[in-house]
């Protein structure tokens, strides 16, 4: 079996077996493809299933070097498009991660082990914390953006997709996989039955005022068959994440606001504003569909963020010490 065999066989494995989105297989695509053809070159040909047993740690650290050059080169080019120092670390990092994955499967199903590869350090990165809206902005979002709809149908659609992405956390690719089916079959007490990452389900209670809207949009919706889409386009299809996200933005222009308000940043709305009510760390992972803890906890490190400033900008102490150095100054 080739390299190029085993790459196969790893994506559809992915596929199938850890129910990997498509977007997540084309990247992992994409990055395992560079890494072969960097290796043919490095080594003088495509390299064969021992062959990729036998490579080293210096390798492994030839072809992130030489993913490092590239990325200098790409942002060095006039009409590239500009990525920040760290985006391309992110890049990196996610091709090492893609690379590991490939690797832990060779061991496992194919019996190719190489240690190698785990002593391979990630790229560093800057640790991103989420940035939610305030709470009159998220509150405001639904009907703010709904008003801006060009047809009654759309600006009822609008409102309650938006509604439902702040009172139930999802993400816009959740929201918009929906079908009306989801919505007949929604319990009694308001529980949603939600397809995330990787086709995992995860259930979501509803809030009253969004099981509301909800209700409001079944009896407008254009055609409310049980496997049409929830959201639905001007012209009947599936409401497209880019119509949302240009609404939303339009709004925030025409509001002033930064640009990270995105339909995502309603999503870090619903986490953080439960946190500052005193929800449990783990029914917010639950909520999300969060697979890891540590990814629900960067919401913890947004607040300390945040008290950090309110004392900074509060407490007499830190505004003598802004005093003292505005006098030095």
């Amino acid at each position: 079996m080739t390299a190029e065999d085993a790459v196969q066989k790893f994506l559809a494995w992915m596929a199938v077996e850890k129910r990997a989105s498509l977007r997540t297989i084309d990247a992992y695509r994409g990055d395992l493809a560079r890494f072969l053809a960097f290796m043919t070159l490095h080594m003088g040909g495509l390299p064969n299933m021992q062959g990729l047993g036998s490579l080293t740690l210096r390798d492994f650290r030839a072809w992130l070097a030489h993913e490092q050059v590239q990325a200098q080169q790409q942002a060095s080019r006039p009409l590239a498009r500009k990525t920040s120092p760290d985006q391309a670390a992110r890049t990196r990092a996610r091709r090492v991660s893609a690379l590991r994955s490939f690797f832990k499967y060779l061991a496992r199903r194919e019996g190719v082990e190489n240690p190698a590869i785990s002593l391979l350090r990630l790229p560093r990165t800057k640790k991103t914390l989420p940035r939610p809206l305030g709470r009159e902005d998220a509150l405001a979002a639904p009907e703010d953006i709904a008003s801006m709809a060009h047809t009654p149908m759309e600006e009822q659609r609008n409102a309650t997709l938006f509604l439902l992405l702040y009172g139930c956390g999802l993400r816009i690719s959740e929201a918009l996989n929906l079908n009306m089916a989801d919505l007949h079959s929604m319990s009694a007490d308001g529980v949603l039955r939600i397809r995330g990452k990787g086709s995992k389900e995860r259930l979501v209670p509803v809030l009253p005022v969004v099981r509301a809207a909800l209700e409001a949009w079944r009896r407008r919706h254009p055609a409310p068959a049980p496997d049409s889409p929830l959201f639905v386009g001007v012209r009947g299809g599936r409401l497209q994440p880019a119509i949302a996200q240009k609404a939303m933005r339009e709004w925030r222009i025409g509001n002033g606001l930064p640009d990270h308000v995105t339909p995502h940043a309603l999503r870090h709305s619903f986490a953080t504003h439960l946190m500052e009510g005193g929800a449990d760390l783990r029914v917010i992972q639950e909520l999300l569909g969060h697979a890891s803890l540590s990814t629900t906890q960067r919401y913890t490190l947004a607040d300390e963020a945040r008290l950090l400033d309110v004392w900074t900008r509060a407490h007499p102490r830190a505004q003598m010490e802004r005093n003292a150095h505005k006098k030095e100054g």
